[in-house]
């Protein structure tokens, strides 16, 4: 016998969480991977061309992607100034990370970059006029003094590829930032003008600066068109798994980047991590932590005032 009247309430279909854990699981390693391969390739190729062939690489295996949902669909994009400043700054922050490994260890030029959630937290009442509590400004300075104690400031940490991997570290930043202004553009859109402008802008460095271009070794071509590949994979995982699962969940598995850098730096390149930068890492990803839960915790407070009844 059937009814118009379901007996029990409809329930909800749950999200995948445990498929978006292991997507942001298999994302970092990728990204580390793409880390670890590019430190390789920089002692062989420029950056800038190292640059330019990733792009071009990871635009190729997004191609048939863009033509089933319509070329015009993901080119078209919402305030084109932002959208530019935005791929520009990410082009710049790979630039930086690949020339600073080149020179540092993984491990320790990683370190810039797990600090970026703090930079974007001290950031964000600047630039996006958000409130920052004094608990979280508090996680802010434990941060930056992890920054510290893992770098050991000095006249070594003052060299040039340290400034340059702080200055990519700050430019990613703020593109993280300026994707928040961005909330309803589509993830594939986003993804394509990022290498889109990662590959103008190797393509500018390549025509500025001298010897950014040498021929191609036959045995190692392929290489840097799979950094692309590794990397616009890591990309379409990790975004996927931020909307099969909270933020809450699946952010803090982002840290595993230095595990990784570690264990990758240490079977491939011999680097063992200084105790100064454990203990440093420890507070970074305390306080980034820290701030993400306490981030996640003001989001709902503020989620069940508005449903509140006047």
């Amino acid at each position: 016998m059937s009814s118009t009247v379901p007996l029990d309430p409809p329930v909800a279909r749950p999200r995948p969480v445990g498929l978006g854990i292991a997507f942001m699981l298999l994302g970092m390693l990728l990204f580390s991977l793409n880390d670890t391969m590019g430190k390789w390739l920089v002692e062989t190729y420029p950056v800038l061309q190292l640059m330019a062939i990733r792009s071009v690489a990871a635009l190729l295996v997004l191609l048939p992607l863009v033509l089933s949902r319509g070329l015009s669909n993901v080119i078209r994009v919402e305030r084109p100034g932002l959208q530019a400043l935005r791929s520009l700054l990410f082009a710049i922050d790979a630039t930086a990370f690949y020339f600073a490994v080149r020179f540092m260890p993984l491990a320790d030029a990683m370190i810039y970059w797990l600090a970026v959630p703090i930079y974007v937290a001290a950031l964000s009442p600047f630039l996006l006029g958000e409130k920052v509590g004094w608990r979280r400004w508090t996680a802010i300075l434990i941060g930056f003094a992890g920054v510290l104690v893992a770098l050991e400031p000095s006249r070594e940490s003052l060299s040039l590829p340290a400034l340059v991997a702080f200055f990519g570290s700050a430019c990613f930043a703020i593109a993280i930032i300026l994707g928040r202004t961005l909330r309803t553009t589509p993830d594939m859109t986003l993804v394509v003008w990022q290498f889109v402008g990662s590959f103008v802008f190797s393509l500018i460095g390549i025509a500025v600066v001298p010897g950014s271009w040498k021929a191609l070794d036959p045995e190692t071509i392929l290489l840097p068109a799979l950094l692309g590949v590794v990397a616009m994979s890591a990309h379409v995982l990790v975004s996927r798994s931020l909307k099969l699962a909270d933020a809450a969940t699946v952010v803090p598995l982002q840290y595993t980047l230095l595990f990784w850098a570690v264990v990758f730096g240490w079977i491939f390149f011999g680097d063992v991590p200084r105790l100064s930068v454990i203990i440093g890492a420890a507070l970074i990803v305390a306080s980034g932590l820290f701030i993400l839960f306490r981030e996640q915790k003001i989001k709902k407070g503020r989620s069940r005032d508005e449903q509140r009844p006047d």
